[in-house]
């Protein structure tokens, strides 16, 4: 459905480089980074909004490079909504059929609909001013896909909206994908909304598309450091890899298999790293002994940092977990992971 072909966009001193994309009919993708890694020039770029300086952008078998905006069937959702503040929800809804050779009754129809698919039947002759963060997000929805564009374009749709709304929206965004045969395309900076909604993705860092794939093959397999980092293998070290084993900073860590021989780095998840105050039994792998440097409330888990050696290891420990176990800075601490719980790339 989508293609993106060794596109390239240079904003002063930002560059997307050589970007390829595929995205397949009514698919719900997703393209993850941080913060100024080039997500939303991307999604300009497909939009229409952006030129691109090379490179080809299809959609279906229809080349849309150099088309303008309005011609490319494709429709955009920004996370601030953009709702015109003067016109009440019907109006914001329907402003875009004025550009569409619509007939009456089939805009009627649509605008009935969505409405009812969306819940926001009952707000039509609101203003923008009296809707909450998830009502203007649902609106926008509606405005959007009222027009029937064959690409839905989502820019951070749930960034803005307060967390107590959030998961309205998810559930409003898979319920709109499931029954309008539109296809998905929503940047996200947080890995969370892509594991809630998509099937595949893709991460980008500086510019550069750094893995694609199943948003399980991501998190369970990133194939680099940053990509690593985005999907919360906080435990990162460039490591020296012979004979099924990892030499780091003195440390011997056992690996599951042998790694590539391209590989330079192994990553381990907070979770998977165990702590307790008494030695693990000598049978046990990957067992080092350190002191606990800090202990940071991450809400449903604290975040135990253990210093051992020259190393620093993250611990995600459930908050039970701490307050049976005494936890505290400072204190001699024993850690242990199981060789499969090493990643290595």
């Amino acid at each position: 459905m989508i293609r993106v072909e060794n596109v390239s966009v240079r904003l002063l001193q930002f560059r997307l480089k050589n970007i390829h994309l595929a995205l397949e009919e009514n698919e719900f993708f997703v393209l993850m980074g941080p913060t100024g890694a080039g997500k939303t020039v991307l999604l300009e770029a497909v939009a229409g909004l952006i030129q691109v300086d090379g490179g080809k952008i299809f959609i279906g078998d229809r080349e849309i490079t150099r088309l303008p905006s309005e011609k490319r069937g494709v429709g955009i959702v920004y996370q601030d909504q953009a709702l015109f503040p003067h016109f009440n929800v019907k109006e914001n809804i329907t402003y875009g059929l004025r550009f569409h050779p619509v007939r009456r009754e089939e805009g009627k129809k649509r605008l009935k609909n969505l409405t009812e698919l969306l819940s926001i039947g009952h707000l039509l002759s609101r203003l923008p001013l009296n809707l909450s963060g998830g009502e203007k997000q649902r609106v926008a929805l509606a405005r959007a896909l009222i027009v029937k564009p064959d690409i839905l374009l989502l820019d951070e749709p749930l960034s803005a909206i307060d967390p107590i709304f959030r998961e309205e929206i998810r559930r409003a965004l898979k319920d709109v994908h499931k029954n309008s045969g539109t296809t998905f395309l929503m940047v996200t900076h947080d890995f969370g909304e892509a594991l809630a909604l998509a099937d595949r993705g893709a991460v980008i860092h500086q510019g550069a598309i750094e893995q694609i794939g199943t948003i399980q093959e991501i998190f369970q397999k990133p194939a680099s450091a940053p990509v690593a980092e985005f999907v919360g293998m906080k435990n990162l070290f460039e490591a020296d890899f012979r004979n099924g084993t990892a030499a780091i900073d003195g440390h011997k860590i056992f690996l599951a298999g042998t790694p590539d021989p391209r590989h330079k780095y192994l990553a381990i998840r907070p979770e998977d790293i165990a702590i307790t105050l008494e030695p693990f039994p000598s049978t046990r792998e990957n067992t080092f002994r350190g002191f606990v440097t800090s202990i940071s409330d991450r809400g449903f888990t604290y975040e135990v940092h253990v210093k051992t050696g020259g190393l620093r290891f993250i611990s995600a420990v459930t908050r039970k977990e701490v307050l049976n176990s005494s936890l505290t800075e400072g204190i001699e601490v024993y850690i242990s992971f199981d060789a499969e719980s090493v990643h290595t790339f």
